[in-house]
């Protein structure tokens, strides 16, 4: 640890200043009262273009973003840039769904997706399911943050859990205190941070290493030395179904979760949405020049930290950094992703508890609840939720939690039908959706336990590739979990419908029928219009 000493100082100033503009964060932009819902979870619905930029960037790309995606191509290699395409096509695809949700969600008071759905289709218990999946799918994604500090304590040789518990409990002061405006402070320190970092990264780094070319070479000559099918520099017959199906499937997943439902929810107008989603592809540049930090790695000879016997690929970021950079400099690095864990994390948190509180506490146990007492119950679930995370990480294998991430993404692919089609189609039947969901989630839930990952000796969950060959296909293509878990959620929510419709069972009522889904409130030109789709 001694060699590590620099690294280590720049790494706790850096943090304590972050851990400072946390806690100052309560008094930025402070309304006459926090003790609501729409100011300690959404900050006031004000947030203009940049702050929401920064905020939602620093929502979606993680710390985990920063140590997996190369980990991955450090592994597999082409496989790993899915999350190039992938963020790449989200983003014209949800321009239209999320300035549409933030207008009725603006109309209507808001905070959560299930919120929604259960004022679109008159169903506490729909609402009750899309919130329960929201609430499943987003603790293990929380305690993967964690999996990103540990990867640089671990590079800096500093063992045990207990650093990682401070680091949290600092979090969970501040973001009780401040709410969602420290996340939305800090994603401007985080940013910055990480742009310097990967910038440098790939200027500076293949200039010691002999340039793109020896990077490239090396890469090549280990998958080449590998029996693996499925990883090369270059996709391959076996894999190109699955790095389509898995970058589209991601890209539909990304913004179902309550957390990037949350940071879009703050914005104080459609305009600045729009002019997000416009920008928001910058992110995906850098994304691109993270991922080629696997391959750096490669052509560095970096080998990860061991740790009871298994390799820990996601460490070869921070080991790399270590290796290449100057000591002050590898603390900057290192920070950027200790930071990179706790923007999301806080978000991640609050929107879980907003869920817990909107639709499960208001809704079953305290339905005159006031903004002060929703707000009140919120605190504290969020404080349980980074507990919950931390125990993650305490008392299980951290690759259980990636696996439970893995599973995560393919959850939250089934509330597609009710949240993002929900808000152009009032077709389907509450039922029908409700059946959707289930059949959806046992088909995903049956692939993935078929999916073994031999190089880990798991016979099952071991991975979101699954092999066309269990459904009689004569191949060896693999295609996305979650993809496959979608359709049959759609057909079987079109055929449940259908038979609720022939068979006159009645159906919620739809709250939002006649109000203004496009303008913004005060706007004159499409009063009363029925923007909601066909009934």
């Amino acid at each position: 640890m001694s060699a590590h000493t620099t690294e280590l100082v720049v790494f706790v100033l850096l943090f304590l200043l972050v851990t400072v503009m946390g806690f100052v964060a309560a008094r930025w932009r402070r309304p006459n009262d926090l003790a609501s819902l729409n100011e300690w979870g959404l900050g006031g619905r004000s947030f203009g273009s940049w702050i929401t930029w920064f905020l939602v960037g620093g929502d979606l790309y993680t710390a985990y973003t920063f140590v997996a995606v190369p980990a991955l191509v450090f592994g597999s290699g082409a496989i790993g840039f899915y999350a190039l395409p992938y963020t790449v096509v989200v983003y014209p695809l949800v321009f239209l769904v999320l300035a549409r949700m933030w207008s009725v969600s603006h109309v209507h008071g808001f905070v959560t997706p299930a919120d929604f759905v259960r004022a679109r289709f008159g169903s506490p218990t729909l609402a009750l399911v899309i919130a329960i999946t929201g609430l499943v799918a987003t603790m293990p994604y929380i305690a993967l943050q964690l999996i990103g500090i540990e990867a640089v304590l671990k590079a800096m040789g500093i063992t045990g859990h207990l650093p990682i518990v401070i680091a949290f409990a600092i979090l969970a002061a501040y973001t009780y205190q401040s709410g969602l405006r420290a996340p939305a402070l800090i994603a401007f320190v985080k940013d910055a941070l990480i742009y310097i970092v990967i910038l440098a990264a790939v200027i500076y780094i293949p200039a010691k290493l002999g340039g793109w070319d020896s990077i490239f070479d090396a890469a090549k000559a280990k998958f080449d030395a590998t029996p693996a099918p499925g990883d090369g520099i270059l996709l391959n017959a076996n894999n190109q179904l699955q790095y389509v199906t898995l970058a589209f499937g991601s890209a539909l997943a990304l913004f179902l979760y309550p957390h990037s439902l949350t940071g879009v929810l703050a914005s104080k107008n459609r305009n600045v949405i729009k002019r997000n989603m416009s920008a928001l592809p910058a992110y995906s540049f850098v994304l691109g020049l993270i991922a080629l930090l696997g391959f750096m790695a490669i052509s560095a000879g970096i080998k990860p930290v061991m740790t009871n016997g298994t390799a820990d690929t996601n460490t070869i970021v921070p080991l790399l950094f270590d290796k290449m950079f100057p000591d002050w400099f590898t603390g900057v690095a290192y920070a950027a992703i200790g930071i990179g864990a706790l923007v999301p994390a806080a978000i991640m948190s609050i929107a879980a508890a907003n869920l817990f509180t909107r639709n499960i506490y208001r809704e079953y146990f305290n339905k005159t609840a006031s903004d002060a007492q929703e707000a009140n119950v919120s605190k504290v679930v969020s404080l349980v939720v980074k507990v919950g995370a931390v125990l993650c990480i305490l008392l299980l294998d951290p690759q259980f939690s990636i696996d439970l991430q893995l599973i995560g993404g393919v959850i939250i692919l089934q509330t597609l039908p009710s949240v993002a089609l929900g808000l152009y189609t009032r077709w389907f039947h509450k039922g029908g959706l409700i059946a959707g969901w289930a059949a959806g989630l046992a088909t995903g839930m049956w692939m993935l336990y078929l999916t073994p990952n031999p190089a880990k000796h798991q016979e099952h969950f071991g991975g979101s590739a699954f092999a066309l060959s269990n459904l009689g296909f004569d191949t060896k293509m693999t295609i996305y979990t979650g993809f496959l878990a979608l359709a049959v959620n759609l057909v079987v929510a079109a055929l449940g419908t259908l038979l609720f419709r022939a068979t006159k069972v009645a159906d919620g009522e739809d709250a939002t029928a006649r109000d203004d889904y496009f303008a913004d409130e005060g706007d004159p030109k499409v009063k009363d219009l029925d923007l909601t789709g066909s009934h």
